[in-house]
């Protein structure tokens, strides 16, 4: 049975960095996939203002999604001011039953960001609300509950480590050299923010960044290139393997 996958991350080219090659293999096996962001990426330039940076990313987001003719959507938040209140866990439970996934795949908990971590907590806590009818999220959307806990998983953190240089080790990990060049289309799809990552983050070039980060991934399972992953089995939240069991063929196990 096809499934719905949705890639929720904090910013314009998150997703496409660290997970693009998964989600390139699951749309090619017929699987919807959907990248959302929780911001348009208003604060990425040293060019434009933030209105009009946020219209050229959430411009480059769907054309990135479009290369494996997947949908992309903007949650509503700004970049720098996505926070744990009731109003931002209601409105992102409220995507996720627009949305409808299966799956989803969300930041990791630790990460080098504010809006990532955020993300990641946000996220966790609308896959448990977004099947309670009670929990009322109308003043954004009108979609119903849904009708379970989608399975979560956590995409590895920038560089594979925490705020404190720590290593954060997936659990698994997916098999994504055949897919590079079209993980690659659709992180250059973002063509805006090359400059800003060499000023904001000292990046000489992001294309060969996010390929040198899935290298370290895949030496960890002795291929090329792999992407990370962590399933969330908190209480109530599934524990089966359905995102691995979509890509068996592909899967490989992280020494410990």
């Amino acid at each position: 049975m096809k499934k719905r996958i949705l890639c929720l991350h904090a910013h314009p080219d998150d997703a496409e960095i660290l997970a693009g090659g998964t989600l390139a293999l699951l749309a090619q096996r017929g699987h919807q996939v959907i990248i959302a962001t929780m911001t348009a990426g208003d604060c990425g330039s040293v060019e434009y203002g933030p209105q009009e940076i946020a219209r050229i990313r959430q411009n480059e987001a769907a054309r990135a999604a479009a290369v494996i003719g997947a949908e992309y959507h903007w949650i509503g938040f700004s970049d720098l001011a996505i926070f744990l209140d009731d109003n931002s866990r209601r409105r992102v439970t409220a995507a996720l039953r627009r949305l409808r996934p299966d799956i989803v795949l969300t930041a990791s908990p630790l990460d080098y960001h504010c809006d990532h971590e955020a993300t990641s907590k946000l996220v966790t806590d609308a896959c448990f609300g977004c099947s309670a009818p009670n929990y009322l999220t109308q003043a954004y959307d009108q979609s119903p509950a849904l009708p379970a806990i989608p399975h979560l998983y956590y995409l590895d953190p920038a560089e594979g480590i925490d705020r404190d240089g720590n290593t954060i080790l997936p659990n698994f990990a997916i098999d994504v050299a055949g897919v590079m060049d079209t993980k690659q289309r659709m992180l250059e799809a973002h063509e805006s923010q090359r400059a800003w990552l060499r000023k904001q983050h000292g990046m000489d070039d992001f294309v060969e960044t996010m390929r040198r980060w899935c290298r370290s991934r895949g030496a960890l399972a002795g291929i090329e290139y792999a992407e990370g992953f962590r399933q969330y089995g908190g209480h109530a939240y599934p524990r089966t393997p359905l995102l691995q069991e979509l890509l068996r063929d592909l899967l490989l196990p992280v020494p410990r």
